[in-house]
Parts: structure tokens; sequence; C-alpha cells
């Protein structure tokens, strides 16, 4: 058997529709998982798991949409996916929000608050929700998508990062917790990827050549080149691997930052 078979496999992959997510969700199901196609808009989730399924020929996805601000909705796509698939294995926790730019002194409570509620919270409450049968089978992979924005300092994306380091911490602490039980929990820091949530970063032609610059790889990365740690972390390749922060960057950290 592969090492990097997922064959059997369920995952469940918040902010799936698009990005990095979805990369995550058409590798899962390339290396034989079934993948629950998950964010804000059914129609959205729908498009995805159509063309993951028309790919293989056979229901390898299925969509159910729920907002990760929602605790409500995260329980009932939990409860959903048991119901139509069964049990869940892997869970990747990539949906994450940043709806502020500029100095920390200028953010608002509010922007604070949901920084935190979407990208770390919601974190916890799903890991909570499906932990329990991982832990009953003594077998589970969670995979965090954090950021090198939780390594390096930023005076635009300040609360963001603080954001991801929290993640950072979250990772080691349930992975002391689950370790005795076989599962596991990683998390995946991306670097700057050319995806619509960091558009902002690259979008302008002197911004991308700045970033190409800083880059030892001298480009910036695509989704897909975030989905190969993914399904790394989510098989037996990475069986002896918990409580870790792999950074994909191109190098970008380690030159210093951005």
């Amino acid at each position: 058997m592969s090492l990097f078979d997922l064959t059997g496999k369920v995952a469940i992959i918040t902010g799936s529709s698009r990005g990095i997510g979805r990369a995550i969700a058409e590798a899962y199901a390339d290396a034989g998982a079934k993948v629950v196609i998950s964010s804000r808009k059914q129609p959205a989730c729908e498009e995805v798991a159509d063309a993951i399924n028309a790919k293989h020929g056979e229901e390898r996805a299925v969509a159910i949409a729920a907002s990760i601000s929602d605790k409500a909705a995260l329980e009932a796509l939990v409860t959903e996916t048991r119901q139509r698939l069964g049990q869940i294995d892997i869970l990747v926790c990539n949906a994450a929000s940043n709806p502020y730019y500029g100095p920390m002194a200028g953010i608002s409570d509010e922007q604070f608050r949901k920084i935190f509620d979407n990208n770390v919270l919601a974190n916890h409450w799903l890991v909570s929700m499906v932990a329990p049968e991982m832990i009953e089978r003594k077998d589970g992979a969670i995979v965090i998508v954090s950021s090198i924005g939780g390594l390096i300092g930023s005076d635009v994306i300040g609360a963001y990062n603080v954001s991801k380091a929290a993640d950072f911490q979250l990772v080691r602490n349930l992975a002391i917790e689950f370790g005795k039980h076989n599962v596991r929990v990683n998390a995946i820091a991306p670097g700057v990827i050319r995806t619509d949530f960091a558009k902002a970063l690259w979008e302008d032609p002197k911004a991308e050549a700045a970033l190409r610059r800083v880059t030892p790889l001298g480009r910036i990365g695509e989704p897909d080149e975030i989905a190969g740690a993914a399904v790394f972390l989510a098989s037996k390749a990475g069986a002896y691997v918990t409580g870790q922060g792999i950074v994909v960057d191109g190098g970008t950290t380690i030159r210093g930052g951005l």
C-alpha cells in the first residue's frame, strides 16, 4: 500500500470551495478519500464536488455548506457528514478570515474578535466535535492551516498573525492531549499563495515583484503546492508526525520574512 494512500478515509475540509482548501480536497480525492466540500455558500460547494466526482466517475465528494462563525452550522456539518459517509477520519481546518489591513492601533474590537473567532475558536469547535470518534477508534488526523504570519511580524496584518500564532499553540496542546489515542494534530504554514484570500499581497505587479525578491524560489506559491503537505500529514507517510508546523513558503521565512 502506498504511504500516501487515503482510500476508505473520509475528510472534512473547511473553506474548500476555492484556493488552498479546494486544492487539498482535490488531492485527497485523488489519493482515494471521500471529501466533504464546505464553505459558506452551497452552490459553490456543489460546483467543486461535482467537478471532483466527474473527474473520478464516482462519488468522491459531497457538498455541505457551513459558516465557521456559526457553531450550530458546524455541528450540522459534522452530523450530516456522519449520516452520509459514516465517520470522519481527517479534519482540515482551512477556512479563515481577515477583515482588516493596517496598523493594529486602528483595528476595532469587532474586527479583532471576528479574526479570533473564525481563525482560532472555530478550529477548537470543530476539533472538539470530531475528536471523540477519532479517540474511540484510536486513529485520526487533524490539520490546521496556519500561516507563516504566525512566525513573523507585520504592520498590516498584525491581528491575523497573532491568530495564526495561536493556531500553532492550539496544535501543540491538542497533539499532547490526543497523542496517547493515536490521533495526530499538525499545522501547515503557507507563505504567500496565489489565492483570492491573499490577493491584497500579490495582485499589484510591484507587490508581487517584491515578494519574488524575498522568496528564495523566486515565485509565489500555488494552491496545489500546499496540498502535498496536507496529504502527507493525513496519510501513513506522516504517521509519526504530530504537534508540528510545516512551513511551505518557498523559503521566505529563512530570509527574514516579508
